[in-house]
């Protein structure tokens, strides 16, 4: 690309009194040889913004580098079009609100921004979309509540639909059903749980074509062009899907495991889908003979909560048996429900119906540990409580006892079938019978695979927690580790009917967004909008597979010499796979190693003066950038020494940088990412935690360049720890102190 810059400093917001902007334009003018350059005391203004539009269409700008405020507000303002390179200089934040004004070292700051920003531009080439023809068809894998409302709200909003439904009947879930929930707050009343009027709109909706008793064989493909294999009992039927939501939905925890609560001891303790189960049928009587239950204990967080089973909650239960105790009162008057919980969870608008169940006399709350439940000579089971809030211990005489377990998704046995099937295979081939038997009756209560993904990194998706596909509640609702599949309802997370019809809305829109955006080449979450994609020099690849193996969406297969294919629709612009290369030959055409590595040779380092070290920050754009920028607005002061780099990710860190940094006589390195970790907070799920473990192996640069590991520290920042950056940068300032200068400064 043939640039024509411009550079405009802004001289608002403290700018100019701070710092010397006619030295700033003196140095774009002549050692970076820009000839345009303009001051304006405010850019954002109506006035600023025409002044740089006027040189775009009269002078033929089509490089803009705004020295200005940060990067990240005023970006409807500064939009000039996907035909003008942008480049935003932080010299407010980062500048002039962090550092002393009317220095030197903080106008050799700003110098050095502008330096890397008019470095960047230079070295940055337009973006040009990927387009490829692709289908806006969606595919819902599920035909329960969830599946059943996201297909409706995306053939409401215009696009075709395959929804598919292993069973030979929609409805799932609520076909299992007694009483439900009204669908508007507040829940105060029960309604009888009926899907045939769900599926009566699905079977009147043209836009949608329903599968039953079919499953997803195969789905192979990308984002706006799935190819998907589905099997019934007719054969195969293939077509592609643009995008793809799964909601599966979830199962009950196994009670069979609960038998210290004397689940499979006694037929009168059972789980509480039996219970349901009894409702439907008409009448509560007891397993053991038969005879009308009159006394019922439900005993809450069964197998929840608790590291041997169930580690989390599963939100539900409570209401759950809220609701079954109301359906034994309202059967007759005088049996009694007993509630024994570790507490009592209703979110949301379900407070008020925990209030309404509080107000049945018949109906008896309290909180406890259980202690013992046993058998008695009379068809019944008593229930030993402990540490109760009637301050001693008390035994409930039950007809029937009711264990509240929670749900599983049903996305987490894919891994566990087959490293079961492995086990059952070798045990086979040994002759270990009672291996086999085990891996058998394990492999029984295991689901079979879903969605069955032609992926290299494997067919299901990735978990993130107990074995929920990956979708974090804070950097990314409704995504997946794979581009275009959006999981929802209680296969995500555990949530109510109500909550589960608000997700399938969610996850609608998201395919929607999903095949639009693929549409037009631009990338999805968390880089929404970006044109560019990875270019691969193939002739120079060593078939090394770490692309293929630490992309963290599955953006890369194979072929059979370990070649890395690309899937552009797949890829989400992280950069990952560039930070990841050894042989350097993965670019983008605005983000490349070349280019940063440009932006670090380009600063200015004193060559004699001790007191004036030289730091380059390496920051994430997603936590670490926005921490910075807080700590400029709160005017926190930091050593005037480090300059700081913005990358799309820590994890497309290249290790190259650290040679060409130290080379250059920088003193010391700090990079700043994402917390990683099992609750990590990177927006691209594997950059931080990969990152920290390529720095872990930077030990044989250091040792080439004979220089200290200490001059090279990386941390992890959460987007509140804006007021530990002063902190940490003047304790790295001093730790480079006692080392004592870079010996290649001069060289």
């Amino acid at each position: 690309m043939d640039h024509k810059i411009g550079v405009y400093i802004c001289s608002g917001c403290g700018i100019g009194e701070a710092l010397k902007v006619e030295g700033l334009k003196k140095l774009t003018n002549g050692e970076m040889k820009v000839p345009l350059c303009q001051i304006h005391p405010f850019l954002c203004e109506r006035e600023g913004c025409q002044l740089i539009r006027d040189d775009i269409e009269k002078q033929g700008i089509n490089t803009v580098v705004i020295a200005a405020c940060s990067s990240r507000v005023n970006t409807d303002v500064f939009n000039f079009g996907p035909n003008v390179v942008l480049e935003r200089v932080n010299l407010r934040e980062h500048v002039v609100w962090s550092h002393e004004p009317n220095d030197e070292d903080t106008q050799m700051l700003a110098e050095d921004y502008i330096r890397m920003g008019i470095t960047r531009c230079k070295k940055t080439d337009l973006p040009e979309a990927n387009l490829v023809d692709i289908t806006k068809s969606v595919l819902v894998v599920g035909g329960g509540l969830t599946g059943m409302a996201a297909a409706l709200d995306v053939a409401r909003a215009g696009y075709p639909v395959h929804l598919v439904e292993k069973k030979e009947k929609l409805g799932g879930w609520l076909n299992s059903q007694y009483k439900t929930f009204t669908p508007n707050p507040p829940y105060t009343k029960l309604i009888d749980a009926d899907a045939s009027t769900m599926i009566k709109d699905i079977e009147a909706e043209k836009l949608i074509t329903v599968h039953l008793n079919s499953c997803t064989s195969a789905i192979k493909g990308a984002p706006g062009m799935f190819d998907v294999t589905v099997k019934n009992g007719k054969g195969d039927e293939e077509f592609r899907v643009g995008s793809i939501i799964m909601a599966t939905g979830s199962k009950p925890y196994n009670p069979e495991k609960l038998d210290k609560l004397g689940y499979g001891k006694h037929p009168n303790v059972i789980s509480s889908p039996d219970f349901e189960a009894m409702a439907r049928q008409g009448a509560f009587k007891r397993p053991s003979d038969g005879q009308p239950v009159k006394n019922v204990v439900f005993i809450q967080c069964a197998g929840s909560r608790d590291p041997d089973h169930l580690p989390y909650c599963s939100s539900t239960c409570c209401i759950n048996s809220l609701k079954q105790a109301l359906y034994i009162r309202e059967k007759d008057a005088e049996a009694r429900a007993y509630i024994i919980y570790k507490d009592i969870r209703t979110p949301g608008h379900f407070e008020d119906f925990y209030r309404t169940v509080q107000e049945n006399q018949g109906i008896f709350l309290t909180k406890g540990e259980i202690a013992a439940v046993q058998g008695s000579g009379e068809n019944q089971v008593v229930v030993s409580v402990q540490k109760t809030l009637l301050g001693e211990d008390i035994d409930i005489a039950a007809d029937l006892v009711v264990l509240a377990t929670g749900m599983v998704p049903v996305s987490a046995d894919g891994e566990a079938l087959r490293a079961t099937s492995d086990q059952l295979k070798k045990a086979e081939s040994e002759g270990k019978q009672e291996e086999a038997q085990q891996a058998r009756e394990k492999l029984s209560g295991l689901s079979e695979p879903i969605l069955n993904l032609k992926y290299r990194q494997g067919p299901d998706l990735p978990q993130l927690k107990y074995g929920f596909p990956d979708s974090h509640f804070i950097c990314f609702p409704y995504e997946s580790r794979r581009t275009g599949i959006y999981p929802c309802g209680t296969v995500r997370k555990p949530m109510s009917e109500v909550e589960c019809l608000n997700d399938a809305s969610g996850a609608a829109l998201k395919t929607i967004q999903c095949v639009e955006m693929i549409s037009r080449g631009e990338a999805v979450h968390p880089r929404s909008g970006d044109l560019s994609y990875p270019d691969l020099y193939l002739s120079r690849c060593t078939q090394c597979k770490r692309c293929t193996e630490e992309c963290p969406f599955g953006m890369y297969d194979e072929d059979e010499k370990g070649t890395p294919l690309p899937n552009i629709t797949r890829c989400r612009r992280c950069g990952i796979c560039m930070g990841s290369c050894p042989e350097r030959i993965i670019s983008f055409k605005n983000y490349s190693v070349d280019l940063i590595g440009s932006m670090v040779k380009c600063i200015e380092v004193p060559e004699e003066d001790e007191e004036k070290p030289r730091i380059l920050g390496f920051i994430c754009e997603n936590d670490a950038l926005p921490v910075l920028d807080m700590a400029g607005i709160y005017r926190l002061k930091y050593s005037s020494f480090i300059r700081f780099i913005p990358v799309r990710c820590l994890g497309s860190f290249n290790l190259v940088w650290i040679a060409d940094a130290l080379s250059k006589g920088v003193d010391g390195i700090l990079l700043l990412g994402c917390k990683h970790g099992e609750d990590y907070q990177c927006h691209f799920i594997k950059g931080s935690e990969l990152a920290d473990y390529r720095m872990g192996k930077i030990q044989e640069t250091l040792d080439r360049l004979v220089l200290e590991s200490e001059r090279i520290r990386i941390l992890e920042l959460s987007i509140d720890d804006y007021q530990r950056i002063p902190e940490i940068i003047t304790d790295f300032v001093e730790k480079l102190e006692t080392l004592g200068p870079n010996p290649y400064k001069g060289f």
